[in-house]
């Protein structure tokens, strides 16, 4: 018979949108009860691009923090064509950055003051090189000219590949990977220890096809955006591979109901709620339950050169819903992931 329980050491999420004010008061709790801690992103309005800002959102979300919370925010740097090489390595060492985050302009939601042209930053990547500080990438081209689907793919042959040619020693994390090139490619450099890569929950359930079953679900419109079967296989298959590289990013990004639900609405999928047991869905049904731990609480602390949490925490096997709908204090709400499905697991406790 399957195992009514599994107990794992406490994971950690690299991969976290807790956005501000009413919206991290709101979703916050969620990913502190699974997560020990989370890499937070940057992508606020305006983006947190300096040491400064950074101390100050960590005081938010600490603040914001339900009492009795064991979560520690691991904090991002938004890198722009002016980011000061100084301040951002003066954050590293002072404890405050644990990686640098590049978004291409305008590739995702709170781009615009992204990185124009990778090369024009150049001298901060040498510098982070240097210091031992990671890059966390969006791997994204912006050209109108390629197709969506195909933008991760082109960033790599083009903007990835070059950039490890000229940074031989800096540490990359592809971030939410897609595509079968893009685990490819991170295999490819597997051996030099210098690439990882995270991998989310929605993208190991859905596929672009999913985006139009029966008419258009913008609560599954993300970026990168859901590609063909064939990668969402090879994303279940890498993940649950126990390999180092690839290692748990939910990539969960909380919008409000009415702004998904528009005429032209924002990309992201809120897996928060029930992070963990998705996870745990989709590693079982490849057959792979023994691999969780590697992928979910192994991995991401091996790559980051951080200690192993020594906390636990208990899934059963108990059917649990997905909540309907996270209500916002001004009365608008959030909608989950597969928000009012049952799934096969449960969260019970942190041990």
């Amino acid at each position: 018979m399957p195992a009514a329980r599994l107990t794992l050491r406490r994971p950690d999420d690299w991969h976290v949108h807790l956005r501000d004010g009413a919206m991290l008061k709101a979703v916050l709790p969620f990913t502190a009860q699974q997560f020990a801690r989370a890499i937070v992103m940057p992508n606020l309005k305006p983006p947190v691009a300096t040491a400064a800002d950074a101390e100050a959102y960590r005081a938010r979300i600490l603040e914001a923090l339900p009492a009795g919370a064991r979560f520690t925010p691991l904090m991002t740097c938004y890198l722009t064509d002016a980011t000061d090489a100084d301040d951002l390595a003066r954050g590293a060492a002072s404890g405050v950055f644990t990686a640098a985050k590049l978004y291409p302009a305008n590739a995702t939601t709170n781009s615009a003051f992204g990185v124009t042209d990778i090369r024009r930053i150049d001298g901060v990547l040498a510098r982070m090189a240097e210091i031992g500080l990671p890059l966390l990438i969006h791997g994204e081209v912006t050209d109108p000219d390629v197709d969506i689907f195909d933008r991760e793919a082109v960033f790599l042959d083009q903007v990835l590949s070059p950039l490890l040619d000229r940074h031989p020693t800096l540490r990359v994390v592809l971030e939410h990977v897609t595509t079968k090139e893009a685990v490819d490619f991170v295999r490819a450099h597997a051996a030099s220890g210098r690439i990882g890569a995270t991998i989310t929950a929605h993208h190991l359930f859905i596929n672009r096809s999913h985006i139009f079953a029966g008419g258009i679900r913008p609560h599954l419109y993300c970026l990168p955006i859901a590609k063909r079967e064939v990668h969402r296989r090879a994303l279940v298959e890498a993940a649950t591979s126990g390999e180092g590289p690839f290692f748990l990013g939910t990539d969960t990004a909380p919008h409000a109901v009415t702004a998904k639900e528009t005429a032209c609405g924002c990309a992201g999928c809120f897996t928060a709620p029930s992070a963990i047991e998705l996870y745990a869905q989709a590693f079982e049904e490849a057959g792979a339950l023994g691999k969780l731990e590697a992928f979910a609480s192994l991995n991401g602390p091996r790559f980051y050169r951080l200690p192993l949490n020594e906390e636990r925490i208990v899934l059963e096997r108990v059917p649990s819903k997905v909540a309907d709908v996270v209500l916002l204090a001004e009365g608008d709400g959030i909608l989950p992931f597969k928000s009012g499905e049952t799934l096969d697991w449960r969260l019970i406790r942190a041990e």
